[in-house]
């Protein structure tokens, strides 16, 4: 074991030449350097947040959602049928022709009263539009609360101003109570995410808003770890800007308020992509990447650091092309798509005999599945 973790910390790794561990471990009287055992704390911290949330929708959201005439939908449910039950959760939840044919054959019912089985069990699994709004007002709640707070700490510090002041001195580069306090904030809330996932709306893009996660939980702890707080505190600031607005238009979209809805998205993706596509490059991975080398030189922690970065930069560009072609479909068709991922089925649909069209079935990230909010819900929580 104790090889193990030797090799992980490999200080060659993990810091640039000539500084080891022991140089960071007793700083001056009042000095505090980031620590690895700091991102532990973060764990209870993402217990609070996950219990705060819960008070949030019960006492607050719910109630505003009332306000706002939302209430939680009756939908009709499916008459207990074990065979079909064991179709549905064990082989598709959208039989094709065939299969509806043989089922009807084996229950002897029509192919009709089939079709709607499905479809009022798939509805019984889904959940509600009060359910969608308190878990958005939620995550628009902290968004802006962690995005007002990052704008305000970093207001004063001198690395908003120059970025090259994330590498001088570096890594001796003193912890203060802030930026001790953005940094785990913003990881527990990504632990509570992950926590709260099992829980939560369960959408077609579990595995990946998971995976997300997790990724999101690596980075800002590996930035934590070698003590690449400030520039850190960038990245999260830009990710965080358009993260509320998003929240936004979802609840606008919840209370029926379209324009307000359309005009919120399309707010979203100006911010985004001005953000993902302009600053985020020119001002972050310009310190990143040249002023880091220039000033402290790459080794191996800071390679992987930046290919990091820059795979994140990809994926800007994919999502804002996302944005676009939903921005473009709206344009096309008067209003922002709705979320075809959680919403009650209609009618209507008992009414074919087909498998859903591709645009159900398939992933989030291939833009199928274009709304308002949740175009990002899913595939950006951005994420980050």
């Amino acid at each position: 074991m104790a090889a193990l973790s030797a090799w992980f910390w490999n200080e060659r790794f993990w810091l640039p030449h000539n500084v080891t561990w022991a140089d960071l471990a007793d700083p001056e009287p009042g000095v505090e350097y980031p620590k690895a055992g700091h991102v532990l704390s973060a764990l209870p911290l993402a217990l609070g947040i996950f219990a705060v949330r819960l008070l949030f929708e019960r006492f607050v959201a719910r109630p505003c959602a009332y306000l706002l005439r939302i209430q939680a939908e009756i939908t009709r449910r499916a008459q207990p049928n074990a065979i079909l039950e064991k179709v549905f959760t064990s082989i598709t939840k959208y039989p094709d022709a065939r299969r509806l044919d043989g089922l009807s054959k084996q229950l002897d019912w029509d192919v009709r009263r089939i079709q709607r089985w499905f479809r009022h069990r798939r509805n019984q699994d889904k959940p509600s539009t009060l359910t969608k709004f308190c878990e958005s007002m939620w995550r628009f709640t902290f968004y802006l609360y962690i995005f007002t707070y990052g704008i305000r700490f970093l207001w004063q510090s001198p690395w908003l101003w120059d970025t090259r002041q994330c590498w001088y001195n570096y890594p001796y580069q003193a912890l203060s109570p802030g930026l001790y306090y953005y940094y785990v904030t913003e990881l527990a809330f990504y632990w509570s995410l992950m926590f709260s996932q099992f829980t939560d709306i369960k959408r077609k893009d579990f595995l990946i808003m998971f995976i997300h996660h997790l990724a999101t939980i690596s980075l800002i702890s590996f930035s934590y770890v070698n003590n690449m707080l400030r520039v850190g505190t960038l990245v999260m600031c830009v990710h965080d800007s358009s993260d509320f607005l998003l929240e936004a238009a979802k609840l606008a979209n919840y209370a029926k308020y379209q324009r307000l809805c359309d005009s919120l998205f399309a707010l979203f993706g100006a911010v985004f992509m001005g953000t993902r596509l302009i600053i985020y490059p020119l001002w972050v991975l310009n310190t990143t990447m040249f002023e880091s080398w220039e000033i402290i030189g790459p080794y191996p922690s800071w390679w992987l650091f930046n290919i990091l970065l820059l795979v994140l930069q990809v994926l800007h560009v994919i999502w804002s092309y996302l944005i676009m072609r939903i921005a473009f479909k709206a344009m096309v068709r008067g209003k922002v798509s709705k979320d075809d991922r959680s919403d009650i089925e209609s009618s209507s649909e008992e009414e074919t005999d087909t498998p859903p069209p591709a645009s159900r079935s398939a992933p989030p990230a291939k833009g199928e599945n274009g709304t308002n909010g949740h175009l990002a819900a899913g595939a950006w929580q951005q994420d980050h």
